[in-house]
């Protein structure tokens, strides 16, 4: 059976590893599709509010989330499990990132919100301005090229 690896002669079972590497793999989830068990405007603002307790308290732990979401008493967020999935659900629309910090030989999983980009019209205009200031135009370049002799 060439698919698992075994026969065929020496250079046949790279291809066949990959092959099976690849079906033994899990989907990732769709985390879009999650359902937050509550009314989507309340969903929005426990999302809100959890965000800026993320975004003020830096990553945090789940644990350490839950604490400060006990802390400032989020109306409709009912038990550690139910943040969890409020966190799955936020991180499904690109709100939040898990992400992992590893301490000796264990693993720490910290939450963290994704930087933020928006730019006024004043600083992309003041970034533009800079632009064009500091780029020399292509004419004085070549002149200064023809100018030069070589001895």
């Amino acid at each position: 059976m060439w698919w698992l690896g075994g026969g065929g002669g020496g250079g046949g079972g790279g291809g066949a590893m990959t092959f099976v590497r690849h079906f033994s793999r899990k989907c990732a989830p769709n985390l879009r599709k999650i359902n937050p068990k509550v009314p989507p405007q309340e969903a929005s603002s426990i999302a809100e509010r959890l965000y800026l307790i993320i975004k003020q308290h830096g990553p945090l732990s789940v644990s350490n989330t839950w604490t400060q979401a006990k802390e400032a008493c989020i109306s409709g967020l009912n038990s550690k499990t139910h943040m969890k999935i409020m966190v799955k659900w936020m991180m499904g629309r690109k709100m939040l990132k898990l992400f992992c910090n590893h301490v000796g030989s264990s693993k720490k999983f910290l939450l963290s919100t994704l930087p933020e980009e928006p730019q006024t019209d004043e600083q992309k205009n003041s970034l533009e301005l800079k632009l064009r200031t500091d780029k020399p135009s292509i004419r004085s370049k070549k002149k200064s090229k023809s100018k030069r002799t070589y001895a």
